[in-house]
């Protein structure tokens, strides 16, 4: 007799209840949606709820429900007609302020969301989102790396006590040593910077001037370097947003492709991703007027004119003590009741910043916010790109006491603190970036994807389910009843990891039906031959599982393989595909072999069988 103990036949069933409860929220599907919420980053509430709604009942739009919550307004639709319609009318009454997005809202009941159910969540082609094309600006990032020499320099030669004049022309870092007997000295220290830049040296009055520049391999790996630094950064600032299975990878020589399937608010998607925005810290100019500077047009020797953001001028010293690539930690916090940033530097930094809070107890240093903007500018007749530096003082502190590498920066907005904690928490850019191209998928087009594609896992399911039961009789039905758990199984997997489901991915569901069923066809046809072998039903029912699982095994893992290397090497709709490839397996084997041995057994198990419906 085939039976299995009472435990494993009760472990079973609430395996497949437990995945019939966790697979229960996509049955209920989405409906269009509408979020609104601030390009600055503000909050919405009941007043400005009200008014959408007053908007769209003059307009004769009708609305399923509306509801504030965390900031942002969400206002439901029957139709995918009606939620166009509300956008424009929307869009037109609450002006360039404001982001009105296009999504999907589900209609999960509450009580399934109270248990912290979810459907599984859905890719770009399927749901909508973001699509960013970002390109990096390679010319900023070698003038950046020839600004760290030329600082690099000046500290080195004024620490060794040699009189000097350092700046940076195009791609030529100029040294200008004051006194030809220090000549030879500078020129080792040069070297001993870094051996690989090209130095020449030429005779200048009184003096000597190196000319320092960087060797053609040297651009190359920097440029590299700046990119491959940019996509892991936007990686991390992704990460930080909270979306499931973007897509960041490279594009080409010098651009960066950017996918957020499901995002509500792209203003604060373009807003982090394409932040260059960093923090400097500076001394200010004791005993100058910026009041006489700003009216001359002209700072003091060593010193630069800024603005603070009430628009008064301020003098700060050229030296920066602490710059961007410094910071390694940073966290919104408040400070007093007032956001703050609070922030951490790595060992130079932190030396840098001790050395002179020491240095100048009881003065006054500023944070300064800085960044880079891309502009059109006509030259010659034609419209070029040109970057410009927005630079800001966000805040004069007086230095109370000695510090190195952990303070606060304060003066900020709360939206601001907490945007500046998050790019500074991501890293900071190599290079400054520019938004090439962005589009804002609708999800109208998800339903039509979605519906094609339960469509064809329908009829495939239809199909081989006719098959099974016509050919294997009541083992084939047994076969179905199994095929059907592994939908539901690999469903509640897909919503328990909230892995995006994306076109391929529904091709991998499609082609897990194949694989499943193949397992049970392995089995019956294994059966059949034991029958005829002359065994009895009961053994060969045995024998079939038996000895069918070996087989089934080294299928299913030779192909577990491909898919893991697939999600390994592989990105974006490659490897959704894979994750859905790789728990269909899983899933499949689990049902093919367990699912339904079970179900046999509690047929036919504890029965004398003259013959075997297979």
């Amino acid at each position: 007799m085939n039976r299995n103990p009472w435990w494993k036949d009760a472990l079973v069933a609430l395996v497949m209840a437990g995945s019939l409860l966790v697979a229960l929220p996509n049955l209920f599907g989405e409906e269009p949606a509408l979020q609104v919420s601030v390009k600055e980053g503000g909050k919405l509430g009941d007043a400005e709820l009200q008014e959408v709604q007053r908007t769209l009942d003059a307009a004769g739009v009708k609305f399923a429900a509306a509801r504030a919550d965390d900031g942002r307004l969400t206002l439901r639709f029957a139709t995918v007609d009606e939620q166009l319609k509300a956008a424009d009318r929307t869009r037109e009454a609450l002006g360039e302020d404001y982001v009105v997005a296009l999504t999907m809202a589900p209609r999960t009941p509450g009580w399934l969301t109270a248990l912290g159910l979810k459907p599984m969540s859905l890719g770009l082609d399927l749901r909508g989102g973001v699509h960013f094309l970002f390109q990096v600006d390679m010319d900023r990032a070698i003038a950046q790396r020839l600004d760290r020499y030329a600082a690099d320099f000046s500290k080195t030669l004024r620490d060794a006590r040699i009189r000097r004049n350092v700046r940076v022309e195009g791609r030529t870092v100029w040294v200008e040593i004051t006194d030809a007997a220090d000549a030879d000295a500078a020129a080792k220290l040069l070297r001993e910077a870094d051996p690989n830049l090209d130095i020449d040296r030429s005779d200048a009055g009184a003096g000597v001037v190196f000319t320092v520049r960087m060797t053609e391999p040297m651009i190359v790996e920097r440029q590299n370097f700046a990119i491959e630094q940019n996509t892991v950064t936007l990686r991390n600032r992704v990460n930080e947003l909270g979306v499931s299975e973007p897509v960041v990878q490279r594009q080409g020589v010098d651009r960066i492709v950017v996918q957020l399937p499901g995002v509500q608010d792209p203003a604060q998607a373009e807003r982090v991703l394409g932040a260059t925005a960093t923090l400097e810290f500076r001394l200010v100019c004791a005993g100058e007027n910026p009041l006489e500077a700003q009216q001359r047009g002209r700072a003091p020797v060593g010193c630069e004119l800024y603005k603070e953001r009430t628009g008064a001028p301020v003098l700060l010293r050229r030296r920066t003590i602490v710059t961007g690539d410094q910071l390694v930690d940073a966290a919104q916090t408040f400070d007093q009741g007032m956001p703050a940033v609070s922030v951490r530097l790595d060992a130079k930094g932190g030396r840098d910043m001790l050395e002179a809070t020491k240095a100048n107890l009881n003065k006054p240093m500023a944070g300064v916010f800085v960044e880079p903007k891309r502009e059109r500018v006509e030259r010659d007749g034609q419209m070029v790109d040109v970057t410009r530096e927005e630079k800001e003082v966000i805040n004069v502190a007086t230095i109370r006491g000695v510090f190195s590498s952990n303070f606060q920066v304060t003066g900020l907005e709360a939206n601001e603190a907490r945007d500046l904690a998050l790019l500074l928490r991501a890293g900071s850019l190599a290079a400054p970036i520019y938004k090439g191209e962005e589009r804002t998928i609708g999800p109208s087009l998800g339903p039509d994807n979605i519906d094609r594609g339960y469509r064809a896992l329908l009829l495939g399911l239809a199909l081989v389910a006719i098959f099974m039961a016509v050919y294997y009789k009541a083992f084939g039905l047994v076969a179905d009843v199994a095929l059907l758990a592994n939908l539901i199984l690999l469903g509640a997997l897909l919503s328990l990891l909230q892995a995006s489901l994306t076109l391929p991915g529904i091709a991998g569901v499609v082609l897990t039906l194949g694989m499943a069923v193949d397992a049970n066809v392995l089995i019956n046809e294994r059966i059949r031959e034991e029958l005829r072998n002359g065994n009895s039903p009961q053994a060969s029912i045995h024998a079939g599982y038996e000895k069918a699982f070996a087989t089934i095994a080294d299928a299913n893992i030779t192909t577990l393989i491909a898919g893991l290397v697939l999600f390994a090497f592989g990105t974006g709709p490659i490897k959704g595909f894979a994750v859905v490839l790789c728990l269909g397996i899983l899933t499949s084997m689990f049902t093919a072999v367990v699912v339904s041995r079970c179900l046999v057994n509690a047929i036919w198990g504890g029965r004398r069988l003259t013959s075997v419906p297979v």
